[in-house]
C-alpha cells in the first residue's frame, strides 16, 4: 500500500467499514475478521516501521485487534475508524518504545548457527538491487535511517512515522495522538531537524 493509500485509506472505505463495524457490535463474527483484513496490512506496516522489529509487530498487531475486539462496542463514530484503531496501535507502539529506554535496543542483524541475518528482511517487499553499488548505497542509507530513527524519542519517531510512511496529515496525526495539530506540527519539526542532522549528504 502507498504512503497516500495509507494515509486515505479510512475515508476511502468508510462507508463500507461503517457498515462493517455495526454488524460486528452486534456480534456478527465474519464481519469482524473482515475488518481486520481491511486494516490488517496497514497495522503490521506501521507496526513494523514503528519497531524495527518483526516480533514486536506482530505482537502488536496481535493486541491492537484484540484491544478492537473488546471495546468495539465503546466505538461511538466520532471520528473515523481508522483514527480510532491507529489511536490503539501507536499507544501500544509508544509502550514498547518507552520499555525500550531501559533495556538495550534490539540489534537489526542477529547471529545464528548459520551466520548473521537481518530481521529486517523478512518484511522487504521489493527484489534485491541487482546493482552492487546502488545496492551498497542503499544498505548504507538503510543504516543511516536506522541510526537516526534511534535518536529521536517514542512520540517522535511515531509522528515520522506517521507522516512520511503512513502519509497522514498533520490533523489526523493530532487526532490520532489526541493532541493538536500544531503540537504534531513541532513534533514533526524537531524528529526531521534530527534526521537530517545524521542523515548528511544522504539526503
Amino acid at each position: 500500500m502507498s504512503q497516500d493509500a495509507a494515509g486515505a485509506v479510512g475515508a476511502r472505505v468508510t462507508p463500507h467499514v461503517d457498515g462493517l463495524i455495526r454488524a460486528a457490535q452486534r456480534g456478527d463474527q465474519d464481519a469482524f475478521e473482515q475488518l481486520v483484513r481491511a486494516y490488517d496490512q496497514s497495522v503490521l506496516r506501521l507496526a513494523m516501521n514503528l519497531l524495527r522489529s518483526p516480533e514486536d509487530a506482530r505482537d502488536v498487531y496481535q493486541e491492537a485487534f484484540l484491544r478492537v475486539y473488546r471495546n468495539l462496542d465503546s466505538f461511538r463514530f466520532d471520528c473515523s475508524f481508522h483514527t480510532w484503531l491507529y489511536r490503539i496501535v501507536t499507544n501500544i507502539c509508544l509502550d514498547q518504545l518507552r520499555k525500550r529506554k531501559v533495556r538495550k535496543e534490539e540489534p537489526a542483524v542477529i547471529e545464528t548457527s548459520d551466520g548473521p541475518i537481518d530481521r529486517m528482511e523478512a518484511f522487504e517487499e521489493e527484489a534485491a538491487v541487482a546493482d552492487p553499488e546502488r545496492a551498497l548505497w542503499n544498505r548504507q542509507l538503510k543504516d543511516k535511517i536506522e541510526n537516526a530513527l534511534q535518536d529521536l524519542t517514542p512520540r517522535e519517531r511515531l509522528v515520522f512515522e506517521l507522516r512520511h510512511y503512513q502519509g497522514l496529515r498533520l490533523r489526523n496525526i493530532g487526532e490520532v495522538l489526541g493532541t493538536t495539530e500544531e503540537a504534531a506540527k513541532n513534533c514533526l519539526f524537531r524528529a526531521t531537524q534530527k534526521m537530517r542532522s545524521v542523515l548528511g549528504d544522504f539526503l
